[in-house]
């Protein structure tokens, strides 16, 4: 029976353990200086909004981990000592392995920003950030956000709750059309600017100014404009945390290179989660793959592999979800800014601007590419299994519904949707269906 080790107690780290456990009597250690326990990350908005308490978080009691023989250790990694095969703790402790998974997740980005450490100055990623949120936030009026992604719209969330003005400075042209196409980011600019979000577009920071106490008192933007405020938040994206992993032989770029199952160039080492960065990606993937589902697969697979069940990463078809205040979006497959040389699109959007449905389909072969749906919800099982059987535009249309899973009694718009689409793809041959919600819709 050997010993692992887990640097780490995130979604990718946590689900090793389990999985492990499951396999084995391997003994098993987890080492995070964040906290005691596995908390789900993606709720951290809602212990600030006053929604959820800490304890809420946890998907498991605190004797889970004992009952199961996974050892907690709270403390932080120093060095890595791979040829002695153990690890320096900040406690003074050694813990030595004979395989060790590096599940360090990520930190906020910094861009050498003239001010960027004052206090009052912040990212969110972790416990301790929004600790430190919870203070830098007491009290204030205005706060600035500074980078147009996903944690950008949490945080602009969490400040409006206490009724905190939200200046966001996006550099774009429209909110992340980095990875939405023009329609969906206007859709979601709007929506950010409707709960009294007063979003910059075209907008960069060019400096932090402190205050005569020592703090933030206001940014400077590149058009040389002063924004008075009392807490800056940068949100411009994470990189991998491999800072304490530089000389210890291990093979870095943004995050630790590893193979398909996760191994690093150095024996009976392993990287998961948003530390991790494969050498050879799989078709249309990131090399490095920041979302929690995702995370919660590398761990499962590499489990396998230390057991000696060697596995390759397959995640299948790409899914991500998120929220934009009170707007639900889910995105499938591949649906890229701007369309590629062999697909097309087809974009259906409500009249009210806030709901609205993206099919991107073979130009040929009009089979399914990819789904993006914003405040209409979708069942997974089913969109992913269009996908992978690469059922047809007509097909999909035809079936809407079964793809549908708002709540009893929510409002359908199968009906709109496939008659947008009639209008504009008249050249593609539909046979009618003659029965169901669907009767006479094609002609």
């Amino acid at each position: 029976m050997g010993k692992v080790a887990i640097i780490g107690n995130g979604i990718s780290g946590i689900t090793a353990a389990r999985h492990l456990r499951k396999l084995g009597d391997e003994e098993i250690v987890v080492i995070s200086g964040e906290t005691d326990h596995f908390f789900s990350r993606t709720a951290l908005m809602y212990i600030y909004m006053g929604h959820m308490t800490y304890e809420h978080t946890k998907p498991y009691e605190d004797w889970f981990w004992a009952k199961n023989g996974i050892q907690l250790v709270r403390a932080w990694v120093q060095k890595l000592n791979p040829e002695e095969k153990n690890i320096s703790l900040s406690n003074g402790e050694i813990i030595n392995y004979d395989k060790l998974v590096i599940a360090t997740g990520s930190k906020p980005n910094k861009f050498g920003w003239p001010g960027q450490d004052l206090p009052g100055v912040q990212g969110l990623y972790s416990y301790q950030d929004l600790e430190l949120m919870e203070e830098n936030t007491r009290g204030i009026k205005t706060a600035v956000i500074v980078g147009g992604g996903l944690i950008g719209v949490e945080m602009a969330e969490m400040l409006r709750t206490r009724n905190i003005e939200v200046v966001f400075m996006i550099r774009e042209n429209e909110f992340w059309d980095v990875v939405l196409p023009e329609q969906e980011a206007s859709l979601v600019g709007r929506h950010i600017e409707e709960h009294h979000v007063d979003l910059r577009k075209k907008t960069e920071l060019q400096e932090i100014v402190a205050g005569d106490d020592g703090r933030v008192k206001g940014v400077i933007t590149n058009s040389g404009s002063f924004i008075d405020c009392q807490y800056v938040g940068l949100t411009v994206g994470v990189s991998p945390n491999i800072e304490f992993l530089r000389g210890s032989g291990l093979e870095l770029d943004r995050g630790v290179l590893v193979d398909r199952c996760f191994r690093s160039n150095v024996p009976d080492i392993y990287a998961i989660g948003d530390c991790a960065q494969f050498r050879d990606p799989l078709p249309d993937r990131k090399p490095i793959e920041q979302v929690w589902y995702t995370g919660r697969m590398h761990g499962e697979t590499v489990a396998r592999t230390i057991m000696g069940q060697e596995t390759a990463y397959r995640p299948g078809i790409w899914f991500n979800s998120a929220k934009f205040f009170d707007i639900e979006y889910q995105t499938y497959g591949n649906v890229w800014p701007l369309p590629r040389e062999d697909e097309q699109h087809f974009y259906w959007e409500h009249a009210g601007g806030n709901k609205c449905l993206r099919l991107v389909f073979h130009k040929e072969q009009k089979y399914l590419l990819g789904v993006n749906s914003f405040g209409i919800r979708l069942r997974h099982k089913v969109v992913d299994q269009w996908l992978r059987e690469k059922r047809d535009i007509l097909y999909t249309l035809r079936n809407l519904r079964k793809a549908n899973f708002d709540p009893e009694f929510y409002q359908g718009y199968e009906n709109m949707i496939i008659e947008k689409f009639n209008r504009e793809h008249e050249h593609i041959p539909v046979k009618s269906v003659k029965t169901g919600f669907f009767s006479g819709l094609f002609s």
